[in-house]
This record gives structure tokens, C-alpha cells and sequence, in this order.
């Protein structure tokens, strides 16, 4: 996106209703940990909390409490009807379900911003830790607010990775298990979080070198993905191609490793 598209955009607005957004629904969540909140199933192992509802609701109010026209995609709500505009917020109020209902504190608020289809704004917040990952295009990517880079490892079996695996994994044989065998046997260490968001930022970081996963939505990777690409890491499809927020496949790395990893997926995983 060039500079002078930029210059219309009222990008620190923008970076400052997503951050208020985002404290406001992990300060939502906090509260459901101290007085209970109840579960519902999506699936069988795909789980939703009354928390997730009243944080994605927190975030829509603050949302169009500054811009009423904004549409949201909201994953569980899906996209609110608004007038056409250049920009759409995606957002997940809890990504890490799974882990919130059992009390592991691995889970976040995503809020990520389109300008014209392209993700110009990141905010990703961890109430457990009150850790808080921005990023707007072109301004680098911080962490409470100090700048942060992705790490400089450039080979594989120097490499700490992570990934998860999508809801269906007991329907589909698209279950990434065989990518996580190959991997486990050419990497310095493998981790699953459960929550892409964090998984994301984390790699930004330099806490971990990359991530891949082969399932995702859009409001998994709307505000990490900017975050990461701020931090100067890299992120593609399968294949190498540009990566897109609507398409379910994901490689993320600091990028040294990042060919390295395409090759691994790109093995011939026929038994």
C-alpha cells in the first residue's frame, strides 16, 4: 500500500479504537475466569463460552461507538450488514477457547483492520500476561509498546516451531499430523499452543522461528499476520505464493528458515 493512500487513512485512530478494543474484551475475559462462564459445543471438541460472546459484543460496541460504518467480521457472529466501506475489522474476542475453558493461560484478543482488502492494522492482547502485540503498516511491530523483530536462526534443526490442528482433525486426513512427524524429526523443538494469534506474534517476537498450520480462518490470522510482516518476518501459502487471510493454509517465519519450511510441506507425504 503506498504512502499517499496511507496519508487518507486515519491509521492512528484506527491502531488506538483497536487497542482500547482489545484491553476492553481481555478485561471481559478476566472477569469470566474469577465468576464463571458457561460452555456451549460448536462440534465435538469445538467449544464456545457466553465470554467469547460478551467480549466479540465489547469489541463491536467500541468499534462503532467510533466508526459506525465499519463493517466487522467477527467469528462468531460472522460479518455485520454495513454500508459498503474501504475498511472491515476481523476479529476473534478468544482465540484459544479450548485453553480458556481449561484454565491454561495460552489464549488472546485478535483485532486486525483492512484498508481496501489489505491488513494495515494488528492488535493482539494477553490478559494472562498482560501482553499487548501492535502493528500498523509501514511502523513496525511492538510489544507493550517496545519495538520487536523475528529471530535470526537460519537452519532448521536450530529451530523452535509451532503449529496447531483444526477442529476436524478426527474427520479429515488433511490433519497435519504427517507435516508434524517430519518436522519433529528436522527441527531443535516443536510446540502447540492452541491459539494462532499468539502463535503469530510469538514468531514476531523471536519466540519462536515459524509456524504453520493447514486450517485457518480469517480472524486467526488478520491481526497477527501484520504484526509478523511489521516484524520483518514472512509469510506465504504452502507453495510459496502470497498469503492471504482467506485462504486456510499458513507458513510464518523469521524468514531464513522460511524456504526450508516449504520444502518440508512440500514432501511427498504419500505412505
Amino acid at each position: 500500500m503506498s504512502s499517499p493512500i496511507l496519508q487518507n487513512i486515519p491509521i492512528d485512530r484506527l491502531l488506538s479504537v483497536a487497542t482500547d478494543a482489545a484491553r476492553q474484551a481481555g478485561a471481559v475475559l478476566a472477569e469470566c475466569t474469577r465468576t464463571g462462564f458457561r460452555i456451549e459445543h460448536k462440534q465435538i471438541i469445538n467449544l464456545v463460552t457466553d465470554a467469547d460472546h460478551r467480549a466479540e459484543q465489547r469489541i463491536i460496541d467500541v468499534i462503532h461507538d467510533a466508526f459506525p460504518t465499519h463493517p466487522v467480521l467477527a467469528e462468531e457472529r460472522g460479518l455485520t450488514e454495513q454500508p459498503p466501506s474501504r475498511y472491515k475489522w476481523v476479529i476473534d474476542p478468544l482465540d484459544g477457547t479450548t485453553n480458556f475453558v481449561h484454565g491454561f493461560p495460552a489464549y488472546c484478543v485478535s483485532i486486525g483492520v483492512e484498508c481496501d482488502g489489505y491488513g494495515i492494522i494488528g492488535v493482539v492482547y494477553d490478559p494472562t500476561r498482560d501482553e499487548l502485540f501492535t502493528a500498523q503498516i509501514g511502523q513496525g511491530a511492538h510489544l507493550n509498546g517496545i519495538p520487536i523483530a523475528v529471530s535470526t536462526t537460519d537452519h532448521l534443526d536450530r529451530a523452535l516451531l509451532v503449529t496447531g490442528f483444526a477442529y476436524d482433525i478426527r474427520e479429515t486426513s488433511n490433519n497435519n499430523l504427517k507435516h508434524f512427524a517430519r518436522f519433529a524429526l528436522k527441527v531443535q523443538g516443536l510446540r502447540r499452543t492452541g491459539t494462532a494469534a499468539l502463535d503469530l506474534c510469538y514468531v514476531a517476537a523471536g519466540r519462536f522461528d515459524g509456524f504453520w498450520e493447514v486450517t485457518l480462518n480469517p480472524w486467526d490470522m488478520a491481526a497477527g499476520v501484520v504484526i509478523l510482516r511489521e516484524a520483518g518476518g514472512a509469510v506465504t501459502d504452502f507453495k510459496g505464493n502470497p498469503h492471504s487471510i482467506y485462504g486456510q493454509e499458513l507458513v510464518a517465519s523469521n524468514g531464513p528458515i522460511h524456504q526450508a519450511m516449504l520444502d518440508v510441506l512440500q514432501e511427498d507425504v504419500t505412505p
